[in-house]
């Protein structure tokens, strides 16, 4: 596995910019915490530990209770890269993230983010 930078990061440390990028446009900490919760399997006390225990974003990952399997739904371009072209790897599960808040904070609904 290709070791990026981001995979070492804190995920608390992206999350406040999640919350932060989504506040700005007039969305919630709670939609993006059902959004993260939708994608990993966890629920709110995983997620809060995992925010208080500052782990990587590829702890919080390799931890996720069940990864959604709609999530392979989620099509298009983040970062100058088509997400359904990328191998299954843990930067795609990143980008998956990444696009569901870029929805969010574009305004798309809730219903539709999470491929109901």
């Amino acid at each position: 596995m290709e070791n990026h930078k981001i995979y070492s990061m804190p995920f608390a440390q992206v999350y406040d910019l999640y919350v932060k990028k989504v506040e700005r446009k007039g969305k919630s900490k709670e939609d993006v915490d059902k959004i993260i919760m939708w994608l990993t399997g966890y629920d709110e006390e995983d997620l809060n530990n995992s925010l208080e225990n500052n782990v990587t974003f590829q702890e919080f990952f390799e931890n996720a209770k069940e990864l959604n399997p709609n999530r392979e739904k989620i099509k298009g371009v983040i970062c100058g890269i088509r997400i359904e072209e990328m191998s299954p790897s843990l930067m795609k599960e990143i980008r998956y993230l990444d696009k569901l808040i870029d929805e969010l904070a574009k305004g798309k609904a809730i219903e539709k983010i999470l491929r109901s």
